[in-house]
């Protein structure tokens, strides 16, 4: 279902480039290769959009399921938001959001099936509300592909009194509706 006929949970994506062969190589170098510098470009990249976020706003990356982030030594969404927090003096949260459920893989999945797999894979930490009342989130990503995780993440986000959250990718999967 296209977001014409479902609207997003989040109030909008920010992403750097489209992703395509070229760009795909930089997410991949970060996340499977190892080249956690390229964090610090994405997030040089991505602070383009921050004029229009409050100054108090959060951000809070994408989380992994720990069994991920123990396997792959780290969490690329959390490098990205790091750098991002440091470079414009932001706060950052690696711990508001975590993820209950190990998920497999998506990269090969329809949207239909993204959704249904991610739905139920997010919560908020004990006493994080707090935190997060009352204020735009930046949700940092690498890839937004069919928004299902950016979705599932900001529903538990605004549910939990989030007023607005916005997606901040590195690169973003363009279908040909959303092509000129």
């Amino acid at each position: 279902m296209s977001c014409i006929q479902r609207s997003p949970e989040h109030d909008g994506v920010r992403a750097v480039v489209e992703y395509d062969d070229k760009s795909s190589l930089l997410a991949m170098r970060l996340k499977y290769g190892v080249r956690l510098g390229l964090a610090e470009l994405i997030a040089q990249h991505m602070q383009r959009f921050l004029p229009e976020v409050p100054k108090d706003t959060l951000i809070v990356p994408v989380p992994l399921h720990r069994w991920r982030l123990w396997s792959r030594g780290f969490n690329q969404s959390v490098l990205i938001g790091k750098a991002l927090a440091k470079r414009n003096s932001l706060e950052m949260h690696s711990k508001i959001l975590l993820r209950k459920s190990a998920t497999p893989p998506l990269r090969s999945m329809s949207a239909k099936k993204r959704r249904k797999i991610v739905g139920n894979a997010f919560r908020i930490s004990s006493g994080a509300e707090r935190q997060i009342a009352g204020k735009t989130i930046i949700l940092v990503d690498d890839v937004y592909t069919t928004g299902s995780t950016a979705n599932a993440c900001a529903k538990i986000l605004k549910g939990s009194g989030a007023t607005r959250v916005l997606v901040y990718c590195w690169a973003r999967v363009l279908t040909d509706y959303d092509k000129p």
